[in-house]
C-alpha cells in the first residue's frame, strides 16, 4: 500500500523535469533516464497493487469465514426463548449478509486507507515543495463543506441500518414461504404471498436506494471542493506563471499532484460512506455477541444421575400468561408414565422445564432426588433421549440422520438402530439404502418415515430417561401402528414420559396424569380413570365421538 500511495507522489515530482528539461529547456539526455523512471514507477504500482489486493481480500474473507463461526456458536449457546423472539431470516441474515457486507467494506476501507492515505501525504508533500500558498488555496473549500459531509455520514448510516433491517425481513419471509410451499399451493396463496414478498422488496429497495444515494453524494462533494480548489489555483498562480516568478514545471507538477490528490480523496469520501453502512451492519452483529443466555449451568453442578422424576408445586409463566399453576406430579424410575390433557393445560412445558429449554418461576423439579438446575446442562441434557412430533431431520442421509443420535457410532450400531424403529422395512426398497437422501427438513420421506428416524435416533442415543411429545398424533393408522411398536421396544427399561393427544396411545402407560390449567386433576390407570367418570373420561368420551 505504502509502494503504491507513494508512487503517484514521486510520478507527480517527476512532471517537473519533465517539462523544465525535456520540454522548455530541449535537453535530449534527460529523455532517456525519466522515461525509464517514469516506466518503473507504473511497473512498481502495478506489482504493489496486485500483492495488496490479494492479501487484503484473503484476510478479509479469513476474518468474515470466523466471525461467521464464531457467531453460530455463539447463537447455539443461547436459551430457546431468543430464538423465539427473533426470525430465522432475520438471524441467517446477521450471520452471512452483515458479515459479508462487512468484509466488502473492510477490504475497501483497508485498501483505500492504506493506500490513498499515503498518495495523499505524498501528493501534498509536493504541492507544499512546489508552493504553500497554492497548496492553501487547493483545500479553500474543505471547512465550508465539512458540516454538509457529517451530516451525509449520518444520514448514510440510519438509511443503511433500516436497509439491513429489511433485508432480513426478506429472508424471513423467504423461509417463511419456501417452508410452507405445500400450504400456499394448497390454499391458491401464489399471488398474495408474491404480493406481500413484494412489498417488502420495496422497502428495502427504498432503504437501500436512499443510502446509496447518500454514498454518491460524498464524492460529489469532493469534487465541488476539487472545482473551488482550481479556481483558486489558476487566478493566483497564474499571474506568478505570467510573471516568471514560477516555472512552466512547477505549475504542471503543482496541477498534476493537484490532479491526482481529488481521486484519493474521493475514493476515501465513498469509503467513509460504505463504513458508516457498515456500521449499521456492526450494530446488528454486537447485538447477537452481545445477548447472553439466561439458563447457564450453576458455578459448583451437583453429579445427576437417571430417576425418579418429580415436580413440586412448579409454576411456570409465558409473560403475564401463567402456563402452570403449583404442578404436582411424580413420574416413577423405569416406568411409563403419560400427560394428556387440552391444548395449553401445560404438557409440552413439562419436557422445557425438565431439559432447562426454560427455567421454572418456583417449585422443584427433580431428576433421582437433584434439583435440574443444580446439574450442569451437558449432564441433565445427556441423560435424554427425545422424540417429537415433528421429526428434526437433516438434508443428509438417512444414516446421518440417525447417527446425530451419537455421533461416534458405528455403521453396524446405526444399522441396528434402524432395525429396531422399523426404518429398514421403507429403507430396503431405496436404491441407496440407509444412504437415501432425506431432502430438505425430511421432505422426501412421509410423516411416519420420518418419526421412524427420530426413534432410530433415540434407539441409538440410548438415553435412560425418554420424552414422547406427541409421536403419532399427524400419523394415519398404518404408520402409527408401526410407530407404536417402535416406540414400545423403545420404551422396554428406561423412565418415559409421554405426551399424548390421542388416548389409545397410553392404554397401557404405569400412570395417566391428567392436566388441566397447569394443574394435575386426575391421575391413575387408563381403566380406573375411565371407571371414575371425571375429565380423563370426558376427553375419551369427545374423542370417540369426533373419531366416529
Amino acid at each position: 500500500m505504502t509502494i503504491e500511495g507513494g508512487a503517484l507522489g514521486v510520478m507527480s515530482y517527476m512532471v517537473r523535469p519533465l517539462f523544465d528539461e525535456v520540454f522548455v529547456a530541449g535537453d535530449a539526455a534527460s529523455v532517456r533516464w525519466i522515461a525509464f523512471a517514469i516506466g518503473g514507477i507504473f511497473v512498481l504500482r502495478a506489482l504493489s497493487g496486485f500483492g495488496q489486493r490479494v492479501l487484503v481480500m484473503s484476510v478479509g474473507l479469513k476474518v468474515t469465514t470466523a466471525l461467521q463461526t464464531r457467531m453460530l456458536d455463539h447463537l447455539l449457546g443461547l436459551d430457546a426463548r431468543y430464538f423465539q423472539d427473533n426470525a430465522p431470516g432475520q438471524l441467517i441474515e446477521r450471520v452471512r449478509g452483515d458479515t459479508q457486507a462487512l468484509q466488502a467494506t473492510a477490504s475497501a476501507a483497508l485498501m483505500t486507507l492504506g493506500r490513498d492515505t499515503v498518495s495523499i501525504l505524498s501528493l501534498i508533500a509536493v504541492m507544499l515543495w512546489v508552493d504553500w500558498v497554492w497548496a492553501a488555496l487547493a483545500f479553500i473549500g474543505v471547512p465550508v463543506l465539512m458540516l454538509p459531509l457529517a451530516g451525509l455520514q449520518t444520514w448514510i448510516r440510519g438509511t443503511s441500518r433500516r436497509a439491513r433491517e429489511a433485508a432480513g425481513t426478506i429472508s424471513t419471509r423467504l423461509d417463511e414461504i419456501f417452508h410452507g410451499i405445500v400450504s400456499i399451493k394448497v390454499n391458491r396463496l401464489e399471488d398474495h404471498e408474491s404480493q406481500r414478498f413484494g412489498r417488502e422488496v420495496d422497502g428495502f429497495l427504498s432503504s437501500q436506494i436512499r443510502a446509496e444515494a447518500g454514498k454518491a453524494a460524498l464524492p460529489a462533494v469532493i469534487d465541488v471542493v476539487a472545482a473551488l480548489g482550481f479556481l483558486g489555483v489558476l487566478l493566483y498562480g497564474g499571474g506568478e506563471i505570467l510573471a516568471g516568478t514560477k516555472s512552466v514545471g512547477d505549475f504542471m507538477s503543482f496541477f498534476t499532484a493537484m490532479a491526482l490528490l481529488f481521486d484519493p480523496l474521493r475514493r476515501l469520501s465513498s469509503v467513509s460512506g460504505q463504513v458508516q453502512g457498515a456500521a449499521a451492519s456492526l450494530e446488528r452483529i454486537y447485538a447477537v455477541m452481545d445477548a447472553e443466555p439466561e439458563i447457564v449451568s450453576p458455578p459448583a453442578p451437583q453429579p445427576i444421575a437417571p430417576g425418579e422424576i418429580r415436580f413440586e408445586n412448579v409454576a411456570f409463566s409465558y409473560g403475564d400468561t401463567p402456563i402452570l399453576n403449583g404442578l404436582s406430579f411424580t413420574a416413577e424410575s423405569g416406568k411409563l408414565t403419560a400427560l394428556v390433557g387440552p391444548s395449553g393445560a401445560g404438557k409440552s412445558t413439562v419436557f422445557g422445564l425438565l431439559t432447562r429449554l426454560i427455567d421454572k418461576q418456583s417449585g422443584g423439579v427433580t431428576i433421582g432426588g437433584v434439583d435440574v438446575a443444580q446439574a450442569s446442562l451437558q449432564d441433565l441434557r445427556a441423560l435424554f433421549a427425545v422424540v417429537g412430533q415433528d421429526a428434526a431431520l437433516f438434508d443428509e442421509t438417512i444414516a446421518e440422520n440417525i447417527r446425530l443420535g451419537r455421533l461416534d457410532a458405528s455403521e453396524t450400531e446405526i444399522e441396528a438402530a434402524a432395525e429396531t424403529a422399523s426404518v429398514t422395512e421403507f429403507a430396503a426398497r431405496q436404491p441407496k439404502g440407509l444412504q437415501t437422501l432425506v431432502g430438505p427438513r425430511g421432505s422426501a420421506l412421509s410423516g411416519g418415515q420420518k418419526q421412524r428416524v427420530a426413534i432410530a435416533r433415540a434407539v441409538l442415543r440410548d438415553a435412560p430417561l425418554l420424552l414422547l411429545d406427541e409421536p403419532t398424533s399427524a400419523l394415519d393408522t398404518r404408520s402409527e401402528g408401526i410407530v407404536q411398536a417402535a416406540l414400545a421396544r423403545l420404551s422396554e427399561g428406561r423412565t418415559t414420559l409421554m405426551i399424548a393427544h390421542r388416548l389409545s396411545t397410553v392404554r397401557d402407560a404405569d400412570k395417566i396424569i391428567v392436566l388441566e390449567e397447569g394443574r394435575v386433576v386426575e391421575e391413575g390407570r387408563h381403566a380406573d380413570l375411565i371407571a371414575r367418570g371425571g375429565a380423563y373420561a370426558r376427553l375419551a368420551a369427545a374423542q370417540a365421538t369426533e373419531e366416529g
